[in-house]
């Protein structure tokens, strides 16, 4: 068995792990290994994979039950739904439905009771420049807020909006509307802990509405010095893609945003296996439920 090296590539998040073959299984002491490395660095980076889907569903069961992508039914492997394709490339003769996908700071399925441990996205093809991924660490995020800030965001609760995907209502309006109604927005806590490290995080995004109890007026500016505060530079670290990379991220103390910084004629085409993660948050029930209601209701889930 080779010996795994985990070399750094960020101060906030990133490192690259070298030694490993993802297409055989892993060893309890490399799967270990990998975890710890995981807690550490909250994103990891294994280069020069040969991975089939198949092969990427096995690599993720490794930590995790692996999300079948029922949220998001549309934009699914064909043959194996718990791989979703996110790619420029056209499918049944028609523009990609993900060719835009992840253009705002974001976690992966916040807008649902079941927001995702972590996720796994593999290159298969990439445009010559450009195309990269930036992640953001939301312990650093938290942890360097001002002692009455922190107080302050505590006991906030986000309506996370499955709409506010960028680029959402130029998808295909059947599809937006099934999505909707599959996806009805979801309340979490602003401030979470992780469950395996035991650190405070943020856990904001680019797609919450607003906060239980306050206006989208009164929300906005709070909202928008949370996430220019999260994603600072310090804070993140940026990926710059090779094919046949694996890039795992733990979903619940980071975001992430795909750029568009790249020759849209080229192609981009990647593949990306979830895990399922603590169930948490209500779904908003503006009618039925008032804010105050809608608290205690979280407050007994947590």
């Amino acid at each position: 068995m080779s010996e795994i090296k985990v070399v750094p590539l960020g101060y906030a998040a990133g490192a690259a792990v070298h030694g490993l073959d993802l297409s055989r299984p892993l060893a309890p002491a490399q799967q270990a290994a990998v975890q710890a490395a995981w807690n550490k660095h909250l994103v990891l980076v294994f280069p020069q994979q040969k991975l089939d889907a198949p092969g990427l569903i096995a690599f993720t069961r490794n930590f995790g039950e692996v999300e079948r992508n029922d949220n998001v039914p549309y934009y699914r492997d064909p043959d194996y739904p718990e791989v979703l394709l996110v790619s420029n490339k056209p499918r049944n003769g028609k523009p990609s439905e993900t060719r835009n996908t992840g253009r705002n700071w974001h976690s992966d399925l916040s807008y649902t009771t079941r927001p995702a441990k972590g996720s796994v996205l593999m290159c298969k093809e990439k445009p010559d420049v450009g195309g990269d991924t930036m992640f953001a660490n939301m312990y650093m995020a938290y942890e360097s807020l001002s002692a009455p800030m922190r107080k302050f965001v505590e006991d906030l609760q986000a309506i996370h909006d499955i709409s506010l995907i960028k680029g959402f209502e130029k998808r295909d309006p059947e599809q937006v509307a099934a999505l909707k109604r599959r996806n009805p927005p979801i309340v979490h806590s602003v401030v979470r802990v992780h469950p395996e490290t035991g650190r405070k995080l943020l856990f904001v995004s680019e797609r919450i509405r607003s906060f239980v109890g306050m206006t989208e007026e009164e929300s906005k500016p709070i909202l928008d010095f949370l996430n220019r505060h999260a994603t600072s530079p310090e804070f993140v670290y940026r990926h710059k893609w090779s094919v046949d990379d694996v890039v795992m991220w733990d979903n619940r103390c980071t975001l992430h945003i795909a750029l568009a910084d790249f020759d849209q004629t080229q192609p981009r085409h990647m593949m990306r296996c979830s895990m399922l993660g603590e169930v948490s948050g209500a779904v908003l029930e503006e009618q039925q439920m008032d804010a105050r209601s809608l608290g205690s209701a979280i407050a007994a889930m947590s």
